[in-house]
């Protein structure tokens, strides 16, 4: 089984709710089978290969029921018989990046874009680990690589993307996902979303960072000397669940780690459920 055969489905599985937001993400091409059924039309191929398949197969499934650790030991298994296994090790980081072991998420991602370089979508799953890991500069690099290659037609798979997965973190009880989009996305131009999710995976709540063209004018009257070099106003709000708030104001463009922090903030001090966390009122008594 090829890199290639499931580049697309291992993006998917490092978060598919997140990936799922992405209006431009790159899909599973049509003629590819579901993973149910990769295995299941090679009679020919050598029983070890077989094997292998099956193991991929399962972990994918694991992967899909949030059984992260059985996903984990799926693709271990894998590679103990072929470490050079480029499928494996690409799945084998997004069940890493799942449990929030970084460390391993970027040995394995690291392995993978050895044996794939030229494949983009391992770089969706290598920054991701380098942001779960605390390897900002390194983080970054990929950042920028991403970005140019979304420029690029020379990568039209990446231009056709809207955005990738920059981040996943914990903070107490809550589970959160960054997006990244490569231009501002939709009227109020949003840069960053980010989702919140229990850690059963159920969404429950989101903060973007916007910079609408509406407040940019009032704030560009106020700061024309920034404007004129190209600054905006940012703004972190939510706009989720029928509930809109405004949290924090940025005057230019603030870098993805002071707007982290302050999500991380905001969360570890919450004290109220999020409207989806609320239990339903139980239904009167006639």
């Amino acid at each position: 089984m090829t890199i290639g055969a499931f580049r697309a489905r291992s993006v998917a599985v490092l978060a598919l709710s997140a990936i799922a937001a992405l209006p431009g993400r790159a899909q599973q091409p049509a003629s590819e089978p579901a993973p149910s059924q990769a295995g299941a039309s090679l009679p020919s191929q050598p029983p070890a290969q077989q094997a292998s398949n099956a193991d991929i197969d399962a972990g994918l499934q694991y992967l899909k029921s949030n059984q992260f650790e059985k996903a984990l030991a799926s693709f271990q298994k894998v590679l103990d018989d072929d470490p050079e296994n480029a499928t494996a090790n690409l799945l084998a980081a997004s069940a890493a990046l799942n449990l929030f072991q970084g460390d391993g998420a970027v040995t394995y991602a690291e392995n993978a874009r050895r044996l794939a370089p030229n494949d983009w979508r391992v770089d969706t799953t290598l920054v991701t680990a380098y942001a779960v890991d605390g390897k900002i500069a390194e983080r970054d690099a990929v950042r920028a690589k991403l970005v140019a290659l979304h420029n690029s037609p020379e990568a039209p798979d990446a231009m056709k993307a809207n955005g990738f997965l920059l981040d996943l973190f914990k903070v107490k009880k809550y589970r959160v996902e960054t997006v990244q989009y490569f231009k501002p996305l939709g009227k109020f131009h949003t840069y960053y979303r980010f989702m919140v999710r229990n850690m059963a995976g159920k969404r429950l709540w989101e903060y973007e960072l916007q910079s609408d063209d509406f407040a940019q004018k009032s704030w560009a009257e106020a700061h024309a000397q920034e404007a004129a070099a190209g600054g905006r106003q940012y703004t972190l709000e939510s706009d989720f669940g029928g509930e809109h708030v405004e949290y924090r104001l940025f005057s230019g463009a603030p870098s993805y780690d002071d707007v982290r922090a302050v999500v991380v903030q905001l969360l570890t001090e919450r004290t109220e459920p999020f409207p989806a966390e609320k239990a339903k009122p139980a239904p009167a008594v006639q």
